[in-house]
């Protein structure tokens, strides 16, 4: 017995062609990116006119647009917010019934309208216009009421939608992303944009978390820093070592500089050798001049010394090379540096 998909209606498996849908696939993909490519010879000076506009806004970029244009705008929104032009959306329904509002003769408008004659944005356009904030439109007819309205129109247009019907917003929806895109990154770079400020718009990323969190963040700290004084037995070093679960312990003078280390790898190499736990000296088996790191420098500085120099853990220090933390491979995976 053969069994169909869930959903599925016999006849509408039986018409399936693979070869077909690939081949619509692939040609849907050549329609939209043949509409991007055409947009370059389109960044020209009123894309310039476009940045210096937004460049120059002590407010806010507002963008507006209605259906597919408007989950186009507020992807564009986020982009510009999150690469340092601040940026909000507002759908032109609620723009009628209050939202207006939002929009201050500080704030720069961007409007998203494939044909330029959207009702929604025509019946907010006077509002836009009485407030005096700088009009930007991308449209995919540059003889219509928005963009002659506007201060600068983008011009937007396709040849053809990617849709067989010609009907579905396609390469018209991925050509305005497409020209959204270009703005917020010339602007990102125009304003000096760094990756420091794009983490800090993004700390629970991995970027976030790799160019903001410090050593100082994720280390352990006082009575969980396993440690031990110079002439502590092996036996209690190794005690230590358990109870703290670093899988090393600090060797320490009496004024808490660091002396050396004991890890888990020296214990594999210790029990090499005959050698009595319970009278060694942990002086005499420690590995001296190891590796240390300062509490302020950022915690992917330290997991890249941690690779470079093949070990799990490192002892954080202060300027005068006393004890103050400690941190192994495991707590770099918790807090995502990895």
């Amino acid at each position: 017995m053969t069994s169909n998909p869930p959903g599925g209606r016999p006849e509408a498996q039986t018409a399936l062609n693979a070869r077909h849908i690939v081949e619509l696939g692939r040609a849907v993909l050549s329609t939209e990116a043949a509409a991007v490519a055409a947009l370059v010879d389109r960044i020209d000076a009123g894309f310039v006119r476009a940045c210096a506009y937004m460049l120059a806004c002590d407010g806010r970029i507002v963008v507006l647009g209605m259906g597919k244009s408007g989950h186009v705008g507020g992807k564009i929104a986020a982009t510009l917010a999150s690469t340092g032009t601040p940026a909000f959306f507002v759908h032109p329904g609620e723009a009628s019934h209050g939202d207006l509002g939002m929009i201050t003769t500080k704030d720069v408008v961007l409007l998203l309208s494939n044909s330029g004659e959207t009702p929604e944005l025509l019946t907010i356009l006077p509002i836009i216009k009485r407030l005096a904030a700088p009009l930007i439109t991308l449209t995919g007819n540059p003889d219509s009421t928005l963009a002659r309205a506007a201060e600068v129109n983008l011009d937007v247009r396709v040849a053809q939608e990617a849709c067989p019907l010609g009907l579905a917003p396609t390469a018209s929806t991925t050509c305005a992303l497409a020209m959204g895109d270009a703005l917020a990154v010339a602007l990102l770079e125009s304003r000096g944009f760094t990756a420091e400020d794009f983490a800090r718009s993004h700390p629970s990323g991995v970027l976030g978390r790799r160019l903001l969190l410090h050593v100082a963040d994720i280390m352990h700290r006082g009575t969980a820093v396993p440690q031990v004084s110079c002439g502590t037995l092996l036996k209690d070093t190794l005690v230590e070592m358990t109870r703290k679960g670093l899988g090393m312990s600090a060797v320490v003078g009496a004024d808490g500089q660091v002396l050396g280390i004991y890890t888990d790898g020296d214990l594999r190499r210790t029990l090499d050798h005959p050698m009595d736990i319970h009278t060694t000296p942990i002086e005499a088996v420690m590995t001296r001049g190891c590796v240390t790191t300062r509490a302020d420098i950022l915690a992917a500085e330290a997991l890249r010394v941690m690779e470079e120099r093949k070990i799990n853990g490192l002892l954080v220090v202060d300027e005068a090379q006393r004890l103050i933390g400690a941190l192994n491979m495991h707590d770099m995976l918790r807090a995502g540096v990895v």
